[in-house]
């Protein structure tokens, strides 16, 4: 089940919440739709990654605890606030470090999801607890393009 409450106009937070699945489509869809049809597919690869990670690594798929997101637009800038109902983790240093240090090593897949965060969102930072995600995208520059078309 997926709970919306208002669309966000100009200051205003929207939220949808939903039980923790991988089943994102709809909730993909209806975070996107505001969102301008080119910036769509980077910020939906971001937005699944962010949302996977709640509902699998946060709330290990308990169908019994949800994911939260808040959502705002301000000025050409799209936020998104993504909560879990888990135990949290220890978020790495987000005082703009470089990407690349997310990406994984050949061993494992750990860490491609960071790395895909901090390449797609202008703004990506954790709170203490590590059980919630604020990202930011600023679609109104003009010196950048989309990084998928």
């Amino acid at each position: 089940m997926i709970a919306i409450s208002q669309r966000p106009v100009r200051r205003t937070w929207g939220t949808i919440s939903f039980a923790s699945t991988l089943y994102l489509c709809p909730v993909l869809d209806l975070l996107l739709a505001q969102i301008p049809s080119r910036w769509q597919a980077e910020i939906r690869l971001g937005l699944q990654e962010a949302l996977v990670n709640a509902a699998k690594h946060g709330n290990k798929l308990d169908p019994g605890k949800t994911v939260s997101v808040r959502f705002s637009m301000v000025e050409g800038q799209y936020w998104w606030v993504i909560s879990d109902e888990g135990t949290g983790f220890s978020p790495p240093c987000d005082c703009h470090s470089d990407p690349e240090q997310h990406l994984p090593d050949d061993e494992a897949e750990s860490g491609r999801g960071m790395c895909i965060l901090h390449q797609i969102f202008d703004q990506v930072h954790w709170n203490h607890q590590g059980t919630e995600l604020r990202l930011c995208k600023q679609v109104k520059n003009r010196f950048r393009q989309p990084l998928l078309f």
